[in-house]
């Protein structure tokens, strides 16, 4: 059976009711903010992590290590998946991009990927 999905690919604002011990693997947050809309979390239905390197981050290592990184991760390298049902119901796939965009955010970023729909 296939899913439906709208696809979103926004960022979003995150709220933990405890911060993470560690910033680059958080669990899932307990609220995010989409649109100035806050969206409180009731439960997490699914996680899964994917350390694949994208675009010429896979080229800059040897096929071996490659094979490594993709299985444990590496340094500002891979997505942490999260399905949530929120408070009215809905159903959204968020990750965190460990990536860092720069000087000004070392810390990743976090993404509203899709809503499934049914």
């Amino acid at each position: 059976m296939d899913e439906q999905t709208r696809f979103i690919g926004e960022p979003i604002q995150v709220e933990f009711d405890q911060p993470p011990l560690f910033s680059k693997t958080p669990p899932c947050p307990d609220r995010f903010v989409w649109q100035e809309e806050a969206y409180v979390i009731v439960v997490v239905l699914q996680e899964w992590r994917d350390y694949s390197r994208r675009g010429r981050m896979s080229m800059n290592m040897r096929p071996a290590n490659l094979e490594k990184a993709a299985k444990r991760g590496s340094w500002g390298v891979g997505r942490f998946y999260f399905r949530a049902q929120v408070a009215d119901g809905r159903v959204f796939d968020i990750y965190y991009d460990r990536a860092p965009k720069g000087q000004q955010q070392k810390e990743g970023s976090w993404h509203l990927y899709r809503e499934v729909l049914g």
